[in-house]
Order: C-alpha cells, then sequence, then structure tokens
C-alpha cells in the first residue's frame, strides 16, 4: 500500500466522520476525551476529581478499585514483576532468626511469643557481632519476662531495631491501650543501643508492592533503621516510596536468606560445642539479623509474586527484601506524570488514526497486533530496564485505545450507513452478507476482467417442472417457480455460495470467487444435499397447497471441481458476473446424469476428496455425455454405514481392473440396502462396464 493511497484512505475517512452529523461529532469527541482519560488515569483518580467526602487530606491521588481497569492494571504488574524478576543466589548480607511453629510447640506458647527465649537469643547473638539486628515484635502487652528482655536490650553492644506501630498507621494491628504500653517500653530503652522502628508495610488493594509512605512522627522503616545503625545511612533512600523489587532464588525449594530458628541460640549444651557455634557465627557475624515469626497463617504477606506462584511469605521477609534492595541501591526510577499524558495521547492519536483507515489488507491486522503488543510490551520493557512501573497503563492503553478507535469507526460509517445497507441488499441477492460486505469495502473486486480460478460448482434441475408448467395457468407457475428458486436461493446464501445464475428452474452456483476461503469445498457440498432437501419440502409444500396440481419431481444436483474463468463479462453498461469454463459444463452433465443413475446428488470425486466430509460413498466411473474423459463418481449419504463405504470402494478398485469379485461385493451391500435403486444402478453398470471399470452414460 503505498503512501499516496494511504493519505486518500486517511482523507476519505476523514470526510466520513465529517459527514456524519454534528451530534455524531459531538458524541465522539467526548469518548475521545473519555479515551485519553482512561489511558491516563486507569490506576488512580486525579484527587480534585474525587470527592471531599471519600479524600483523604493531602493525597494528590486517590486510589480506587476502578472497575475492569483497576484490577486489572494490578494484576499486569504483578505478572511483569514476577517474570523479569532476578533469580539470586541465596544472599549471604541478611540473616533470618525465627519463631516457627515448632518452636511455639516446643515453648508451649503460641502468643504472644516468649520474650524470654528471645532474651537469651539475643545476649547469644550480640557475642557474634552482627552488623545490625533488628526485632519484626511489637511488645504492646506485658510478659513476666519483660524486665530480663529490657535489661538485655539496654545492655546490647549491636544496634538494635526494635518494632513500633502506632494506631493511626496500623489500626490493623494494634488498638490505643496496646500502643500505650508499647510506648512506655520502648522509653525504658532510651540511652541504649536500641531505639525503635516502624514494622508498617504498605498492603493497599491486598498486596504489597510498594514501600510504606513516610509518614510524620513514626520512625524510620525497620529496614532503614538497621542501615544507618550499620554506617551505611547513604544507602537508605530516603524519601523514597517506589516499589518494592521482589527476588526468586536461583534454586527451586533454597530459600532467599539464611533462616535459623532462634532455638538453636538457646540449648547451652549445643552452643558449648565449638563447631556449632562457629558454623552459627560464620551465619550472623558482620551480617544484618532480623528477629521475628515465621509461623504458617500468622503475618503472611501477598506480595506481587502470591498471583502468579502462589507464596504468601512472613512480613519478616519483606523487610529482608527492603534491606536487600537498600544494600544494592536499587531506588526505581517513576515515570513523570507528562510523560504518561504524552503517552496517553499517542495511544488515542494512534487509535483514531487507524480507526480511519479502510480495512481489507492483511497489514491493517499485522498493525493491530503490533499496536496491541506495544501497549503491553511497553511496559514489561520498562519493569526489564529497571524502571517503577507501578502506575504505568497498560490496560488503560489498551481500553483506551478501543474506545477511541470504536468512536471514530463508529462515526465514519453512519454517514454511508444507508447507501451502504441499500447496496448490500442488491448485492446480497445473489451473494453471502460476509461476502458482500467484502466486495463494498474492495470495490475492485468486481471490476470488468476474467481470472482463471479453481471453483466448487453447483449446477440444479427440478425434474418434471417443464412439463407440468404446460399443464398450469402462467399465474400459478410464476408463483411456483419463483417460491421454489427463493427456497433454492436462501440454502445456496447461507452457505456462502454464488449465485451465477437462474435457467428457468435450474440454479447454478459456485465457490471460490470473487473470495476463495478455506472451507468452500465443504460450503458447497453441505448445500447440494440441502438443495436436494429443500428440493423434497417444496414438492410437499406444493401437494399440500392443490392436490390437483401435477406431481413435481425431485431436485437433482450436480457438484464438480475445476478450473473456470470468473469475472465480470459484457460492456461497461451491462456486465454480469459469471463464470465459463469446462467444469461448469461437467457440474451441469453430472446433474443431468442424476436421472440415468436413479439418484438425486452426484459429484465428482475431484470435488469429493477436496470437500473434508467423510459421508462419499463411492459410485463407479462413468464416461459422461459429450465427455471422453471418465468421471468418478461420489455420492453423498451421511446416514450410509461406513463399511459398506469401504466395500464400495474396494469394489471400485476391482472393477477397474475387471475383477468379477466386485459385482459380489456390491451385491452383498444391496443385500443390506435392497430399496436403494442407486445401488441396482452401480451394479448394472459394473456388470456393462467397458475398459477400465467405465461405464458410457447413453
Amino acid at each position: 500500500m503505498g503512501e499516496g493511497k494511504d493519505d486518500t484512505l486517511l482523507i476519505r475517512g476523514w470526510r466520513n466522520v465529517r459527514e456524519a452529523g454534528p451530534r455524531r461529532l459531538a458524541l465522539t469527541a467526548v469518548l475521545i476525551v473519555i479515551a485519553v482519560l482512561i489511558a491516563r488515569f486507569s490506576w488512580d483518580i486525579p484527587a480534585e476529581f474525587v470527592p471531599e467526602d471519600i479524600r483523604t487530606e493531602g493525597a494528590e491521588h486517590v486510589d480506587l478499585k476502578t472497575p475492569g481497569t483497576g484490577d486489572a492494571e494490578r494484576a499486569l504488574y504483578d505478572l511483569r514483576s514476577s517474570l523479569l524478576a532476578e533469580r539470586i543466589e541465596q544472599d549471604d548480607r541478611i540473616t533470618m532468626v525465627v519463631y516457627d511453629d515448632q518452636t511455639l510447640i516446643a515453648a508451649r506458647k503460641r502468643s504472644p511469643l516468649d520474650r524470654g527465649m528471645l532474651a537469651e537469643a539475643l545476649r547469644v547473638i550480640d557475642q557474634m557481632e552482627p552488623k545490625a539486628i533488628g526485632i519484626d515484635i511489637l511488645f504492646d502487652q506485658p510478659q513476666d519476662e519483660d524486665a530480663e528482655l529490657i535489661e538485655t536490650l539496654r545492655a546490647m553492644e549491636t544496634p538494635v531495631s526494635v518494632g513500633y506501630a502506632n494506631f493511626a498507621t496500623n489500626e490493623n494491628d494494634i488498638v490505643y491501650d496496646q500502643q500505650v504500653y508499647l510506648e512506655e517500653f520502648l522509653a525504658q530503652l532510651e540511652g541504649s543501643n536500641a531505639r525503635p522502628a516502624s514494622i508498617r508495610l504498605d498492603n493497599t488493594h491486598g498486596v504489597t508492592r510498594r514501600w510504606p509512605s513516610i509518614e510524620p512522627g513514626l520512625p524510620p522503616v525497620l529496614g532503614r533503621a538497621m542501615l544507618a545503625d550499620a554506617g551505611e545511612e547513604e544507602k537508605t533512600f530516603p524519601g523514597y516510596e517506589g516499589t518494592l523489587r521482589y527476588r526468586h532464588p536461583a534454586f527451586e525449594g533454597e530459600p532467599m536468606y539464611v533462616t535459623l530458628q532462634i532455638d538453636n541460640f538457646l540449648d547451652a549444651d549445643l552452643m558449648a560445642i565449638p563447631e556449632v557455634r562457629a558454623m552459627l557465627q560464620e551465619q550472623i557475624e558482620g551480617r544484618y539479623v532480623l528477629i521475628g515469626g515465621d509461623i504458617i497463617d500468622y503475618d503472611r504477606v501477598q506480595t506481587t509474586f502470591s498471583s502468579v506462584i502462589g507464596e504468601n511469605p512472613p512480613g519478616l521477609r519483606v523487610h529482608a527484601d527492603m534491606i536487600a534492595q537498600m544494600l544494592d541501591e536499587d531506588r526505581r526510577g517513576r515515570v513523570a506524570d507528562p510523560t504518561l499524558w504524552v503517552m496517553a495521547m499517542l495511544v488515542v492519536v494512534t487509535a483514531v488514526l487507524t480507526g480511519l483507515l479502510e480495512w481489507g489488507s492483511w497489514r491493517i491486522y499485522v498493525l493491530l497486533v503490533a499496536q496491541f503488543a506495544t501497549f503491553i510490551g511497553v511496559p514489561f520493557v520498562m519493569e526489564w530496564q529497571g524502571v517503577d512501573t507501578l502506575g504505568v497503563p497498560a490496560a488503560g492503553w489498551l481500553l483506551g485505545w478501543i474506545i477511541a478507535f470504536s468512536a471514530v469507526v463508529s462515526a465514519a460509517r453512519a454517514s454511508g450507513a444507508v447507501q451502504r445497507n441499500f447496496a448490500q441488499g442488491a448485492l446480497g441477492k445473489y451473494l453471502p452478507r460476509e461476502m458482500a460486505e467484502e466486495i463494498l469495502e474492495h470495490p475492485q473486486l468486481l471490476s470488468l476482467h476474467g481470472e482463471k480460478k479453481e471453483l466448487y460448482v453447483l449446477f440444479s434441475d427440478l425434474e418434471g417442472f417443464t412439463k407440468m408448467s404446460h399443464a398450469i395457468p402462467p399465474e400459478m407457475v410464476a408463483k411456483l417457480l419463483n417460491r421454489y428458486l427463493d427456497m433454492l436461493s436462501d440454502v445456496v446464501l447461507e452457505h456462502g455460495g454464488v449465485i451465477d445464475k437462474f435457467v428457468g428452474d435450474a440454479v447454478v452456483a459456485f465457490w471460490g470467487a470473487p473470495i476463495a476461503r478455506p472451507d468452500d469445498g465443504e460450503r458447497a457440498a453441505s448445500c447440494g444435499y440441502a438443495l436436494w432437501q429443500a428440493g423434497e419440502a417444496f414438492r410437499e409444500e406444493v401437494a399440500a397447497m392443490d392436490p390437483n396440481l401435477p406431481k413435481i419431481g425431485k431436485t437433482r444436483v450436480g457438484l464438480h471441481f475445476g478450473e473456470a474463468v470468473v469475472g465480470n463479462f459484457g460492456g461497461d453498461n451491462r456486465i454480469q458476473y459469471t463464470a465459463l469454463g469446462d467444469s461448469m459444463n461437467t457440474a451441469a452433465r453430472l446433474e443431468a446424469a442424476n436421472k440415468a443413475l436413479d439418484s438425486s446428488v452426484m459429484a465428482s470425486r475431484e470435488f469429493a476428496d477436496r470437500s473434508g466430509l467423510d459421508w462419499w460413498r463411492p459410485m463407479g466411473c462413468v464416461i459422461l455425455r459429450g465427455r471422453a474423459k471418465p468421471v468418478e463418481l461420489m455420492e453423498p449419504a451421511p446416514d450410509f454405514p461406513k463399511e459398506d463405504r469401504d466395500l464400495l470402494a474396494r469394489a471400485y478398485k476391482l472393477a477397474a481392473v475387471g475383477n468379477a469379485t466386485a459385482v459380489d461385493i456390491v451385491r452383498d451391500v444391496i443385500s443390506r440396502h435392497p430399496a436403494d435403486k442407486a445401488l441396482e444402478n452401480l451394479l448394472y453398470r459394473i456388470q456393462n462396464s467397458g475398459d477400465g471399470g467405465a461405464y458410457v452414460l447413453g
């Protein structure tokens, strides 16, 4: 498609939009504006667009579960986050010391976690010289061991970050009375190496995807506090509220971080063994140590991986991931608002220009696939490059594109709806509806020329109608003929055929032009059988209409596949779209042969082999009138047993070489179908066939 033609198509499409009328234009403009807004705000909505009663004071955007786009955007983000996550070997900078379910069983105490155990473990870990310790446990209610724990924390040489939360920011985890006790507990640690650190996580929409927001009055997040205490304050991501980076282990089943049961530090006999103590010290010394729970169904967190791999890690693991992200200095940059606006408008402009193009070329579909792949792929590429894609539309771009495209296409086509319906109705008298639509899109398909095509040809005729027409008034002849041709035309069009012509009561149709489809053979074969059934229904209808009318014979059908020259023939003022060639004559002779063959529908083997149907039974080989080359006959018989079809095929092969066994096989088949006149006829022809098993029809 050349550049000039593209310009013509765009101009023509824009002209159609302008001619759609002012109301349609106004509606189109509104839909395009909506498309831009959806393509920009598919994740969240600007605060100024939200009523004050549901808006958080000071918030720039309001996260709403927008039907369709919001959930889809989050699902797509989780998918790309999981698929593109780095796979690493075990991170040796961080160790997790955990209370697990076995610990609780052994301690015979589940909640709150035993603080005596914690105090004893802290004393041992402190001697192993970790970089910093973080405790993801809230001391929000009294226990008998509190005095011992406070004394231990105050004596720690290693800096310790103690978990803190308040009712204002963690209302699901703590009540006001618990907050009061927690603050009293932490106050007793002032002046020591232990200080509070926030263990708050952001689980907006039920999934922890980003770092918690920095709230005034809250101590720093646990991981930030630990790095600062260890002298790595420059890596603490000050002010960062972007996405959390999660990673996969390099090997299935291997934990991301060294995980030790807290029980390991409580067995004095075990710790007295130098090799055991040395092994534990190797896992602690110089590392960031996190202490907390890893308990089934308690303090589990949904991450971006949860919906993909089905794992909900403990909250302690998320704090470890935050520490690792800071140590790797993986501070992910967000896409600026102006850039998102530009991308949203670019998506909508692309949709508008695509909607103005005229459809019909395969290039349009390639363009569509490329555009949709781009909308989905760009966020994946950005995520792969380490960009924070939380908030980058993908579903929003797709939906915005669809809305804008639909609006433009609807407006462009509305202007020509009446003319199109008229033209389609006229073409629909001879062509299937979808083919008429295709020709309206591409009128050059019916240009004044002929071209060689491979066609499936159908020729039908009504037995005895000419004789009957001499015995009844002309008005009745016209009425019956129109009714008959209406019934047969409907059948042809329903099966996607092109009506070539009517010759009296005969119908000529073909498949394969002006548009060829992969299932043309199956459509043509099904149509041939359906035409015979429609003819039988017509006979019953006429008999019921007036018993005194002469009886009408059956409808005979001939089917053949072959080459023909098809196109518009005539002149500029009067043309006819038709097909010419030997294949048309062969189909007509097959139709006429039905009378001599005692059959109703007969096809050539060339036709049957390409139909894709398995209902054919071989009916011998004949030389048709006016033809020198024999034609192998195949008759549609959907209710005929397969084993008998196979026997007829064998008989045909034997007859072709003059083997008399063919006669016995056909007689055997006839014995099971004594009323089948076509089989009796086949037997006669085999017994009287010439060289090669072909029978010459008179």
